[in-house]
């Protein structure tokens, strides 16, 4: 079913009103009147007493957009590092792109991201729930790195308070370096000077934004044929959280 961009538009601002607001609908006067026309004619919405409401067959395809348009917005932040403020307008014109089937090949590089970069959740899709072989993520949680894989924090899902007051406590803070030691018994860290053992609900809750070890002759660390020299002092290492 092909649907213009204002009608996408207007399916998504219904089920915003309606799953997360938990609203009845909206207004008809405060939609775009020709979305609402198509809208009514291929039966994705309804309207009764001036307000318009998703039908059976609207809240689906409702639901898509508000996912294609919230992995745009994880896209646009996490890869091409856009945090400006037109990433909302940007991201609006990108979902429009997202075929179904290519929305699922950006989650899956994503490591199936749970939020958007406004904490608002991202309906999850069908390959969210397969296991099956993926290719490489650039975005993927902790809980799921091997030993000795790095990068740095892309965002946290902790929709626990308690949860996210720890890892910040601990300096887990979006843009910092990370690198896994050790994924068994506990999940060990490193960070900065310290490290860290969670367990695996704590892992999974930070996800990683990965990059390409480097060797450290391409640090510009240690020159060749030389070893590299042992810090005097040991790192910290706190126990699990």
């Amino acid at each position: 079913m092909e649907l213009s961009e204002r009608a996408e538009e207007t399916l998504e601002m219904l089920w915003i009103a309606i799953r997360e607001r938990q609203e009845d609908g909206v207004a008809v006067d405060a939609l775009d009147k020709r979305s609402v026309d198509k809208l009514l004619k291929v039966g994705l919405i309804t309207i009764s007493d001036n307000q318009a409401t998703l039908t059976e067959a609207g809240m689906p395809e409702a639901r898509s957009v508000v996912r294609r348009h919230r992995l745009a917005e994880r896209l646009l932040y996490d890869v091409l590092g856009t945090k400006d403020m037109l990433m909302h307008e940007k991201a609006c014109k990108f979902e429009h792109l997202l075929d179904h089937g290519l929305d699922e090949n950006i989650c899956i590089l994503l490591g199936h991201p749970k939020i958007c970069p406004h904490g608002k959740s991202i309906p999850p899709g069908r390959c969210c729930q397969e296991d099956e072989a993926q290719p490489q993520k650039v975005v993927s949680p902790l809980s799921q790195l091997a030993p000795g894989q790095r990068g740095k924090v892309a965002y946290i899902y902790a929709p626990h308070s308690e949860k996210l007051h720890k890892l910040m406590a601990m300096g887990i803070l979006p843009g910092a370096p990370m690198k896994l030691i050790q994924n068994f018994p506990s999940f060990v860290f490193e960070a900065g000077e310290t490290q860290f053992a969670v367990d695996r609900e704590i892992a999974a809750a930070i996800y990683i934004r990965l990059i390409e070890e480097e060797s450290p002759i391409q640090r510009g660390k240690v020159e060749p044929g030389k070893g590299r020299r042992k810090r005097g002092r040991g790192r910290r290492r706190f126990g699990l959280w």
